[in-house]
This record gives structure tokens, C-alpha cells and sequence, in this order.
């Protein structure tokens, strides 16, 4: 067996797990400024002080998903605007090469028949 689908696979798990763990490390983040959040409020209590870390962890975690969804997006969008503007490029090239072998051929049959 090839091991072109075994990188293919090792590379999508590899992004698996490296999104896995930059959400967790985002979960982390959110759960700790949730508590630096709460900390100077002192009269809340106990039930009252979860919760409102609850909801500051729940909207932030909201956030960062449509944070990430948009980036996502827009990266879609670049993506398929670099590989139209590559194909572009590539015709350009090609077109260039057939006029320049065209020349050539032309200037050589001149001066053959010379």
C-alpha cells in the first residue's frame, strides 16, 4: 500500500488534534478570565459567582466560535482567489511559451531557408 493515504490521514488527525487542543487551551483562557472577572465581587455568592462565570465562559467560547467561523470563511475566499488568480498565471505562461517557440520556429525556418 502507497503511503500517500496514510500522510493524508496522519495529516488530517494531526489537525484534528491540533484543533482539539487550541480549543481546549481557548476554554482554559475563557474559564480564568472568567474567574479574574468575578474576583473582585466580593458580596456575590457562591451559586451566584458560578453562574455568572457559566455565562462569561458560555459567551466567550460563542465568540471565539464566530471568531474562528469567519476566519475560516475568509480563508476559503483567499484560497479560491489565489487559485484563479494561479490559474490566470498559468495561462499567461503557457501563452508566452507557445508565442516564444512560435518565434523561434519562424526566425529558424527564416534563416534555414536562407
Amino acid at each position: 500500500m502507497s503511503g500517500l493515504p496514510e500522510r493524508a490521514t496522519a495529516s488530517e488527525l494531526g489537525n484534528t488534534v491540533e484543533g482539539y487542543l487550541l480549543w481546549q487551551a481557548r476554554i482554559a483562557e475563557a474559564e480564568q478570565r472568567a474567574q479574574d472577572f468575578v474576583q473582585p465581587m466580593q458580596w456575590l455568592t457562591t451559586s451566584q459567582r458560578t453562574e455568572i462565570e457559566c455565562h462569561y465562559v458560555a459567551d466567550s467560547l460563542r465568540r471565539a466560535r464566530r471568531d474562528l467561523e469567519r476566519l475560516a470563511a475568509r480563508s476559503l475566499s483567499l484560497r479560491a482567489e489565489y487559485e484563479h488568480r494561479y490559474r490566470q498565471l498559468q495561462r499567461r505562461c503557457l501563452g508566452l511559451t507557445l508565442t516564444v517557440c512560435a518565434v523561434l520556429i519562424t526566425v529558424a525556418a527564416l534563416l534555414s531557408a536562407l
